[in-house]
């Protein structure tokens, strides 16, 4: 670079710096500027030998991301501070101690979460990145603005991406769009998630893009002289009523339009409501709400309003801290035009999220939405104990969910993600009262655990001391808090199981005169063909392992001519056998089947969709690569069952003993009295069994009787059965198969 070149540089430099100070959202004391300007000069001298793939001078990206934080998201000098050096730690030789030293140790400390999202290595497969933003996400813990400013370094790398290889930008912006779009509109920075969104589609399909962005140019005029139409005649309107109010179109985002497209199946001229007004009015607290209707008055004077699209935020704000009035009505030429109204206080919280709220909120101690969401959050990083992929797919439908607002007994209104469920409600309330729901009440009727909640519902939870969650209550919520507590709860309880059947072994191998020690749960687990003592407890305590295996395990220990060629060949205690001693029940143990006869056959499971255990899924007969498991809804799944018909096999996961099985049995006897409450009693009583149905009935002395059960395996069957039997007056119990 020449001398002038430099010094062109450097004063391109120094404006944007001054560009900083000038657009801060917060008032900047004098302590606060010296703070911004320290971490300026640390971020120019530590990137100065840096250049961007642009070509231009790596600092101007860390000021950009400063005048992010500090005009769109509206965060202070600490924030601005740690922005300008988030890459600093990463790039150059110093380290968080001396940040910590030369400003002070909440800085240091947001440096240091950002510090630790950027090691995110970005090559790498689906569940080594949902691994990752498990890790960010935990970030949260520590500030919420360690998140807000890496929102903003994200926003600044979209922007300036052209310069990147394709493969790399449809990557990034493919990432932007899963997680870090959702991020923004749950924490409330509308703005800012349309611009990752718009982006983000530009480089994932950039056909389609620019298509819609061409034609929003044709239209453009077009909807300007259509919305001034409008805006003019309530401007009229407002003004007699003494409202002072800002009015401007709002085009709707590229994203949207295309979402809308795509959902309805549309074309971009058949998308109804591209057209958008905001009137933004000024009040005082006291008033916003009734001004807010005044306006809906006066709009709905002049046009007839959509009943079922009137979006009233105001009454009852979005868990984000949103607040609006959104009216959509017929406006001329039979067009559907969306007003959102707003206070200038709604706006500014509509705009920058977290950081309005606590200029507003005076030091008010009320648990705002945002802080509700972060201790839930918390709450599931802690408990989550699904694989990252799972956890980040919960994670991502609490962030993006629609939400229904439901009241409680005494009329408190609760928000909950659309498609939540009564014993999700339960589990909204605290997660005590969940897993000990009996029974939820809906208006007043009895409903169904998994029964689906309205906005208006009101709703009561029936709770039971002696309650527990059984595995298919997992079916029955939609929230990842209610998820995570019930898997909790359900690990807890296989661990008991496992406690009880690992004292029965040991008294079981006690009368075959065999010590249970590390040594002999090696051999058991390698015996029985399982993977861990805690497999082998928990069969123990379910009873799946009967005492003739026991007797043909302590046979095969005496056998000496076995004893000498095992010594021989005796495996050395390495891995394998801390594997066995590991405290976890293997779950994805024997787990797949394939074909009507559910055969064992080797597999691999595909890239392309990475099926978990628990997914709907298919085997494909590769020419080469044997049989390769894809999920039922894989995007490659439609092709291939057109195409290749011939060479799809059933395939399921099963593990005898993580299934429920139902069974009917049929009781008859002679009717004595207290026999029904004796047999119900003796049902209930046996470990591990649900009664899902039962119909008894007697005539003229006979009993008759027929119950389902739901059992793990056929030993627990075999042994109610055989305490039926017990019963006196029961003369026959035989099963039932349909």
């Amino acid at each position: 670079m020449t001398e002038l070149e430099i010094e062109a540089e450097n004063k391109a430099i120094a404006q944007e710096y001054k560009e900083l100070l000038r657009i801060s959202y917060q008032t900047l004391t004098v302590e606060d500027k010296k703070i911004i300007r320290k971490a300026f000069d640390v971020a120019v001298d530590a990137h100065k030998d840096q250049r961007r793939k642009s070509g231009e001078a790596y600092i101007f990206h860390p000021i950009a991301v400063a005048k992010i934080v500090a005009r769109d998201i509206g965060l202070g000098a600490t924030s601005i501070a740690a922005a300008l050096m988030h890459d600093v730690v990463e790039d150059t030789d110093i380290k968080i101690q001396d940040i910590e030293k030369m400003f002070n140790s909440k800085i240091a400390q947001l440096v240091e979460g950002l510090t630790k999202i950027s090691k995110v290595i970005t090559d790498q497969e689906i569940s080594m990145q949902a691994e990752n933003f498990r890790k960010m996400l935990l970030t949260l813990n520590d500030d919420v603005r360690v998140i807000l400013i890496k929102i903003a370094d994200r926003l600044h790398n979209m922007q300036t991406m052209g310069s990147m290889a394709d493969y790399k930008q449809a990557k990034i912006a493919s990432e932007t769009l899963y997680i870090y779009a959702p991020l923004a509109h749950r924490l409330g920075l509308y703005n800012i998630k349309t611009q990752l969104e718009d982006l983000g589609l530009k480089y994932t399909e950039p056909l389609i893009y620019n298509d819609i962005v061409s034609k929003i140019k044709e239209t453009k005029e077009e909807q300007d002289i259509y919305i001034k139409t409008i805006s003019d005649i309530l401007s009229t309107s407002l003004t007699e009523e003494g409202i002072e109010f800002t009015m401007k179109g709002r085009p709707k985002s590229i994203y949207s339009i295309r979402r809308k497209m795509k959902l309805q199946s549309v074309t971009f001229d058949e998308v109804y409501d591209k057209f958008a007004l905001r009137i933004i009015y000024k009040s005082n607290p006291h008033d916003e709400k009734f001004i807010a209707w005044k306006i809906y008055s006066v709009v709905t004077d002049h046009y007839r309003p959509s009943p079922s699209r009137l979006r009233d935020w105001i009454s009852s704000p979005k868990s984000t801290g949103y607040e609006a009035l959104h009216i959509t009505v017929m406006g001329p030429k039979g067009r559907w035009v969306e007003i959102q109204v707003r206070s200038e206080r709604m706006d500014e919280i509509a705009e920058k999220g977290y950081a309005a709220h606590y200029k507003y909120k005076n030091g008010a101690t009320e648990e705002h939405g945002l802080e509700i969401w972060l201790n839930q959050l918390k709450e599931a990083l802690e408990n989550s104990a699904s694989n990252a992929v799972d956890f980040v797919e919960d994670f991502k439908l609490n962030l993006y969910a629609k939400e229904i607002y439901v009241f409680t007994p005494k009329g408190e209104i609760k928000s909950l993600p659309k498609g939540a469920t009564s014993l999700d409600f339960a589990f909204s309330i605290h997660s005590e009262i969940g897993v000990k729901t009996r029974g939820t009440k809906v208006n007043g009727k009895l409903v169904p655990l998994n029964h689906e909640l309205n906005s208006g519902d009101q709703v009561e939870i029936i709770t039971s001391a002696n309650q527990k969650p059984t595995s298919q209550w997992l079916d029955y919520v939609t929230t990842s808090r209610a998820k995570n507590k019930i898997k909790n709860v359900l690990n807890e309880n296989t661990k008991k199981i496992a406690e009880e059947g690992k004292e029965l072994l040991e008294r079981k191998l006690r009368h075959l005169k065999i010590t249970l020690n590390e040594n002999t749960v090696n051999e058991l687990v390698n015996f029985f063909k399982l993977q861990t003592s805690l497999d082998l407890f928990y069969r123990a305590g379910i009873g799946t392992i009967e005492n003739q295996q026991l007797k043909d395990y302590a046979a095969q220990k005496s056998n000496t001519l076995v004893n000498f060629f095992k010594k021989t060949i005796k495996r050395t205690p390495t891995a394998a056998s801390e594997q066995v001693l590991k405290n976890e029940i293997s779950k994805k143990f024997d787990m797949l089947v394939f074909g009507a006869e559910q055969n064992k056959l080797d597999y691999k499971l595909s890239a392309c969709c990475n099926p978990i255990p628990g997914d709907g899924v298919f085997g494909f007969v590769t020419i080469n690569e044997g049989i390769k498991v894809h999920k039922k809804d894989c995007p490659n799944a439609i092709s291939m069952q057109s195409n290749y018909a011939y060479r799809i096999i059933q395939a399921k996961w099963i593990d005898s003993s993580q299934e429920e099985f139902k069974a009917v049995l049929k009781i008859t006897g002679m009717d004595t009295l207290g026999l029904t409450n004796e047999l119900t009693k003796i049902i209930s009583n046996q470990m591990s069994v649900n009664i899902q149905s039962i119909s008894l009935n007697s005539e003229a002395g006979i009993f008759n009787g027929q119950v389902t059960v739901v059992v793990q395996n056929n030993t627990i069957l075999k042994k109610l059965i055989d305490n039926i039997k017990k019963v006196d007056g029961i003369d026959k119990i035989t099963r039932v198969y349909k």
